[in-house]
Parts: C-alpha cells; sequence; structure tokens
C-alpha cells in the first residue's frame, strides 16, 4: 500500500497548486522555482518515511528492553529498501503532476501506473510462464525493472537467501546478481528511477506555463 499512497499524495503537488492558483503568485515570492519543486519533494519524502523510521525504531528498542537479539544487518537493509521505495513513487509521483493539467486527471494516472506495476510482481505467476517455454531473460526483465517487484523480492531474500517460495525465477536473479548484488539493485535502482522522474518533472515544470 505504501507505493499507491505515495503516489496519490505525490500527484497533487503540483497539478493541484495549478488549479489551486498558486502559480499565479510564485513571480511575486523570493522562492525560486528549483526550491520550490525540490523542496516539496523532499518535504513530502520526510512525511512518508520519518513514520516507519521511527516505527523501524521502535521495534529495535523494543527488541532491546526485551533482550532479543537484533539483526542489525537486516534492519539496515530493510531501512533501506524503505528509504529507496518511496523516494522512487515520489518523483514517478512528481513526474506525473507535472504532466496532468488537474489532479483528478494525476490522480487517475497514479492509479493507472500503479494496477500496472501490479501485472508484474508475481515472480511465482513469472516462474510458470518460464517452465512453459518462454525465455527466462525476457520474463524476468519485466519483473527487475519494477520497483515494487524488487522491493518484494529483496525483502524476501533476507530471510529466504536460496529464494525457494520463487522458483524457478530464483535461479535467474541469484546467477546474475548474487544476493549481495541483487539487495544493492533493490536499494540503487528505485532511488536512480525516482531522481530521473523527478529530473525530468523538474525541467518540464521549470519550461511549463505556469498558470
Amino acid at each position: 500500500m505504501l507505493p499507491v499512497f505515495v503516489l496519490i499524495t505525490a500527484v497533487r503537488s503540483v497539478a493541484g497548486d495549478r488549479e489551486a492558483g498558486v502559480f499565479e503568485y510564485m513571480p511575486s515570492l523570493p522562492v525560486s522555482l528549483f526550491a520550490w519543486f525540490w523542496g516539496k519533494m523532499l518535504g513530502r519524502f520526510v512525511v512518508v518515511f520519518l513514520p516507519v523510521f521511527l516505527a523501524m525504531f521502535a521495534a529495535v528498542l523494543w527488541g532491546l528492553s526485551k533482550d532479543i537479539e537484533i539483526p542489525w544487518s537486516q534492519i539496515i537493509y530493510y531501512t533501506g529498501f524503505l528509504l529507496s521505495l518511496p523516494w522512487c513513487f515520489l518523483g514517478i509521483g512528481m513526474l506525473v503532476s507535472t504532466l496532468a493539467r488537474t489532479s483528478d486527471v494525476a490522480t487517475g494516472i497514479a492509479f493507472i501506473i500503479w494496477l500496472a506495476l501490479l501485472l508484474f510482481m508475481d515472480l511465482i505467476l513469472l516462474g510458470l510462464l518460464i517452465r512453459q517455454g518462454m525465455p527466462s531473460e525476457s520474463v524476468i526483465l519485466f519483473a527487475l525493472f519494477n520497483p515494487m517487484q524488487v522491493f518484494r523480492t529483496a525483502a524476501m531474500m533476507l530471510f529466504d537467501p536460496q529464494l525457494v517460495l520463487l522458483g524457478q525465477s530464483a535461479y535467474v536473479i541469484l546467477d546474475n546478481f548474487g544476493k549481495m548484488g541483487y539487495i544493492l539493485w533493490a536499494i540503487l535502482y528505485p532511488v536512480g528511477l525516482g531522481s530521473v522522474c523527478a529530473w525530468l518533472g523538474y525541467h518540464i515544470f521549470k519550461r511549463s506555463d505556469l498558470p
């Protein structure tokens, strides 16, 4: 639910302010377009990530109070996953928000993106397709570029290093990435995708007719 929540809140950033007439007053404000755009994104990132981080921190404190051994490596990896996924969808949301003229259109596009990504989330189903004779590279390629699936698979890898639950798909992932390589991919790829989308959104926003 985190991706759809981030998308729905992010896509209203630019489109909502455009509908509210905020851009008409932008030239008179001592704030550059760069500061306004990236400030909005960073502010929303803090609002989204901070509760998740505090929940993780509270879980660690509770474990320490109960003398439970804390798996610090998994805590660090999960925190990295939870940091990269919101950033990715915030970037996508800001790009959609700059392209859409109204918040309703932006919300509709956000739902379409979310549903499209869900279609390529089930690697178990993709594993069955591989067994039926489809080229494994072409099938897994869609999953490896789906940030939702990348997050899901990397989270599973922390407690299932051999990815037994994924069936035949696990061999393609482990042979090409390895455990640590895929974990790094799961953190760096969503951050890179979100940054590229946000950068494109900023340049479209900067060159557009704001009112």
